[in-house]
């Protein structure tokens, strides 16, 4: 087979004056250069370091190496970010839990969380929200905390709407007492007292902000007893078909294990019509207790996935954000509502029906779509028997003044801020699992091992 790369000329000179016997070219050797030995950095070889390369690594390894960096360096820095400021926060409020306590047998303080699914997604990303964000920090005041979760649209409101019902008709909650008030009755007998203090409720995002105040206005404006459901039509009993065997009829299938199903959900017992005619209890509180509204960013899709992106790199100032309004939750400082002022115009609007407002943007289309369909469902059919189910989330909020003025919400004081702002988080409680390890590794090999003592002998 022939060679197809031919011998350089030099070579081939040499192979044909070997051939034929001839002697060289006296200036063969000359024309060729000699071959010099790399030499190293003296500053590298005295330091024992190899020779690095003399060439970078190529476009594509350089555009991967640089972004992957990239990434990775903001990622890190955002959890050690994040970490610093829930551990501020944290730390803003631990003096809670030192402080005594006035009587021995009083119930602390408890604060109520109110947490619901988010629009078209289930009731465990609301929970890692809560324990991500909320709980450390509430874990660290040392209060004690109750939870009214709902899985669908409408069960926060019926849980609000039913609390104030039963406070309002003591009567009618001992004839059918939940765990909680059988609990709470054998410690008034007890003689066990009560937190006197104020109390506070936490609620998470906008959808369940807005039932939140809709249960508030239906347990205050709202009737005690339940309205009149219509019953619907018997459905006629199915007859055996002709020519069946009465032995086939009577066998029976096996009933397979089926999941208790929960309770249906109870429909309102008023309208948001109906709060201008709706008079207010004479036992009605001066003032309610207070509120926070904390914000629960989340959206869905790949569209928006930048926006997630951006969101995922940006955890330290909603965890600064979260942690500012659950330590003002902790301190139990609140004001009054507020009006917002639209810059726009004139108008203004109660801070009630604005607080959150821009988390309703993030809601998928089909929860606007599906509350479209169902009122035009409604216009067509007008069935008395088969009531619907009230669409909140995608409803303005209506408020009544006499329940709007007797709601407040907590708000962090300026010194307390301050305060807060000025803790220096040690950067062992931030770090990370590899640079911890390097401590440790550290701190170990340099801390010198103490030496035995010699055990005195007795004589």
């Amino acid at each position: 087979m022939a060679d197809s790369k031919p011998p350089p000329p030099g070579a081939a000179g040499a192979a044909t004056g070997a051939a034929t016997g001839a002697a060289p070219a006296p200036n063969a050797s000359a024309s060729a250069p000699a071959y010099k030995a790399p030499t190293s950095n003296p500053a590298l070889r005295m330091m024992g370091l190899p020779n690095l390369p003399k060439k970078l690594p190529s476009r594509n390894w350089m555009i991967f190496w640089t972004l992957a960096g990239s990434l990775s360096a903001a990622i890190i820095y955002d959890k050690r970010e994040k970490k610093r400021a829930t551990a501020r926060w944290a730390r803003a409020v631990s003096h809670l839990a030192k402080e005594p306590i006035r009587s021995p047998s009083e119930m602390p303080r408890k604060l109520t969380i109110f947490l619901e699914s988010p629009p078209t997604d289930g009731l465990r990303v609301a929970q890692d929200h809560f324990t991500e964000y909320v709980k450390p920090i509430l874990a660290a005041s040392g209060l004690d905390w109750e939870f009214v979760q709902g899985r669908k649209e409408g069960d926060v409101r019926a849980a609000v709407a039913e609390r104030i019902r039963r406070t309002r008709d003591p009567g009618a909650a001992s004839a059918a007492q939940t765990l909680d008030e059988a609990v709470n009755e054998v410690r008034r007998r007890n003689g066990t007292p009560e937190y006197t203090g104020m109390r506070g409720d936490i609620v998470i995002g906008r959808h369940t902000w807005k039932e939140y105040v809709r249960g508030l206005h239906e347990g205050w404006l709202g009737p005690l007893a339940a309205p009149a459901i219509p019953t619907p039509e018997p459905i006629a009993e199915k007859t055996p078909k002709e020519g069946a065997a009465e032995g086939e009829d009577k066998k029976e299938k096996p009933e397979e294990e089926k999941k208790p199903e929960r309770p249906p959900q109870p429909l309102p017992y008023n309208t948001t019509a109906d709060y201008p005619t709706s008079s207010i209890p004479m036992l009605i509180p001066a003032e309610f207790s207070p509120s926070a509204p904390v914000q629960f960013p989340h959206i869905l899709g790949f569209t928006n996935t930048f926006i997630r992106l951006g969101r995922f790199l940006n955890r330290r100032r909603l965890a600064d954000d979260v942690g500012r309004e659950v330590a003002a939750v902790c301190l139990a400082t609140a004001r009054e509502f507020r009006e917002d002022f639209n810059t726009n115009s004139t108008d203004s609007e109660s801070e009630q029906a604005t607080a959150l407002a821009w988390e309703e943007k993030d809601w998928p289309k089909s929860v606007w779509k599906e509350a479209d369909k169902n009122t035009n469902d409604e216009s067509k059919e007008n069935s008395p028997s088969t009531p619907p189910a009230e669409k909140i989330w995608t409803s303005p909020v209506v408020l009544d003044p006499r329940i709007s003025m007797r709601m407040r919400r907590f708000e962090l004081h300026p010194e307390d801020e301050t305060r807060a702002r000025a803790i220096v988080v040690p950067e062992e409680e931030v770090e990370g699992f590899i640079k911890g390890s390097l401590r440790s590794l550290w701190r170990w090999a340099v801390t010198p091992t103490p030496k035995p003592q010699p055990v005195p002998v007795e004589e």
